[in-house]
């Protein structure tokens, strides 16, 4: 039995180590549990096929990762796991302008072709839109994809950690420093614990370059902050099967179970270091822009703000792969604003591949090295 490592605990980490113990590895998670994790802050919306994002290699591991959700999510039902806030709602994506509907169902449409899991694509009028989420402003028509969904990644992780520890796994909460010999990586130090390993998986997303530091290497990602909010509306409305709602800004409304609305989130390029602060600056570009589409929200109830850190690698492309130059090392990062789509995925064939496995598509497009940068070599 291999003794594997995984340092992070996302929801890549997580699923990483989950797919390692059903693989029947003994597997050690570690986690700093430091405020800003993208995962713990991150409302997902399962719809890739019609982003407008022009490169194709996202788009395949986009695909690939909503396709892995639907036979995921029910082998964890089975093993007891129902509170991860996945459900197959739908999405509405609403514009004034029916040409850029137009485009939207022709990309739907030929994408179909390749992913049947896009289900209906179906015109709505405006009556029917606002029909079905009544708090949407009047005058929206929409494309609605009926295999969409939407998730909560905080009670994903979570499920995923505990069927982890049900088959073996051990989580151990601390800051993780790499123990090394020449060139292999042997295991790791918490506090003044060693833990010896086959095998180390880091999957640390914004803090990843610190532990890449000691062996004279550069992780090369950066990260942007996001600030999202959660309201409850009031009544005794059935939000929990509302489609996903995509403006033509660059935020969403997703509806879960119990009147809970999650609105956001912002793209913050320029922070100053981990800046978890929930800022008035925020709050009102999220609440300018979700209450232009939905000013059926502005007497619900605030309940919370969230804020993370999605982690970006060179070329906005996730890497993923063994660290070339050193045995027992291996890495993934840069999932971006897609991590809970493509998170899962990409955790359980990371688990593959430290377990000497063949994965299930080509990973030379997210080789890891593009995000390594050897100061020895210049």
């Amino acid at each position: 039995m291999k003794k594997m490592i995984v340092i992070g605990a996302g929801i890549l980490g997580a699923s990483t180590a989950y797919h390692l113990a059903k693989m029947g590895a003994d597997v050690t998670l570690i986690d700093r549990k430091d405020a800003g994790q993208a995962t713990d802050a991150a409302a997902g919306i399962l719809c890739p096929w019609v982003s407008q994002r022009r490169n194709q290699a996202w788009y395949r591991l986009a695909r690939a990762g909503a396709r892995f959700y639907s036979d995921f999510i029910e082998e964890l039902r089975r093993e007891g796991e129902t509170e991860t806030g996945y459900a197959r709602v739908g999405a509405l994506l609403i514009h004034t302008e029916a040409e850029k509907l137009d485009k939207l169902e022709e990309r739907a449409r030929q994408r179909r072709e390749d992913a049947p899991e896009i289900g209906e694509i179906t015109r709505l009028g405006e009556h029917e839109t606002k029909a079905r989420f009544p708090l949407l402003e009047a005058g929206y028509p929409s494309l609605h994809i009926g295999g969409a969904a939407r998730i909560d990644g905080r009670a994903l992780r979570d499920a995923l950690i505990r069927s982890a520890q049900r088959k073996g796994a051990v989580v151990v909460n601390g800051d993780a420093s790499l123990i090394y010999e020449d060139n292999r990586v042997t295991g790791v130090r918490v506090g003044e614990k060693s833990y010896a390993g086959d095998g180390v998986i880091i999957c640390a997303g914004a803090w990843a370059d610190a532990l890449f530091k000691p062996l004279g290497l550069r992780f090369l990602v950066r990260f942007q902050k996001a600030q999202i909010m959660h309201l409850r509306v009031e009544g005794d409305q059935d939000t929990g099967i509302w489609p996903v709602v995509m403006p033509p800004s660059d935020q969403y409304l997703l509806a879960f179970d119990q009147r809970k609305i999650v609105i956001g989130a912002t793209h913050e390029n320029e922070v100053d270091g981990y800046d978890t602060r929930i800022t008035p600056g925020g709050m009102q570009e999220i609440l300018n822009k979700g209450l232009a589409a939905a000013p059926g929200l502005a007497n619900s109830t605030f309940q919370e703000m969230r804020v993370g850190f999605r982690p970006f690698t060179p070329g906005f492309l996730p890497v993923v792969g063994k660290i070339p130059g050193w045995d027992g090392l291996f890495a993934a990062n840069g999932l971006g604003a897609s991590g809970l789509t493509t998170g899962p995925f990409i955790g359980s064939q990371l688990a593959k591949m430290a377990l000497d496995q063949p994965t299930d598509i080509d990973f030379s497009d997210y080789d890891v090295s593009l995000a390594l940068d050897d100061p020895r070599s210049g």
